[in-house]
Parts: structure tokens; C-alpha cells; sequence
């Protein structure tokens, strides 16, 4: 398998997971500077706190389970978790 960086191929994809935490979260910077999104200092620090979470948890789980179908089935949860709870707390999803 092709390395990026001289990174073994199993931390590729770590790398890339939090590059994209990263990069979302620059974009929610981006957006709370924007006056078309309404979002107040509470909104940023509930996504990152999903963000993070997510990210932790993802990292938890490549670490800690060994089979491949395992890791994408929890971090398919994970995700579908990350989504519901960040719709309900945008638009009250549930409600």
C-alpha cells in the first residue's frame, strides 16, 4: 500500500480524519465570522465538542478493535450518532 509521509497505511487514515475535524472546524470559525449564519459562541463550542468527540471516539475505536468489519460498523454508528445528535440540536429534529 502507497504511504503518505512516511506514515505506516493504518495512520494514513487517522491523519486524514483529523485533518477534516480540522478543517471543519476552521469552517465553523469562518462561518461564526459571517454574518449569514446566526450562530452565538455556545453554537462553536457544541460542535466542536461534537467534533471532538467524534474524533475521539473514532480514534478509540481504531485503536481498540482489531477486525476491519468491526471498526466500519462502529464508525458508521459513530457517524449516524454524530448526525442525529447534530440535527436535533440545529433544528430540534426529534421534536
Amino acid at each position: 500500500m502507497m504511504q503518505i509521509a512516511g506514515l505506516p497505511s493504518g495512520q494514513q487514515f487517522r491523519l486524514a480524519g483529523w485533518g477534516l475535524a480540522a478543517a471543519l472546524m476552521v469552517a465553523l470559525a469562518f462561518g461564526a465570522a459571517s454574518h449569514s449564519i446566526n450562530w452565538g459562541i455556545e453554537d462553536i463550542a457544541a460542535a466542536g465538542l461534537l467534533l471532538g468527540g467524534l474524533g475521539l471516539a473514532l480514534e478509540l475505536a481504531v485503536r481498540l478493535v482489531r477486525p476491519l468489519r468491526a471498526r466500519l460498523v462502529i464508525a458508521l454508528l459513530l457517524i449516524a450518532a454524530f448526525a442525529l445528535i447534530g440535527a436535533e440540536l440545529a433544528v430540534g429534529l426529534l421534536h
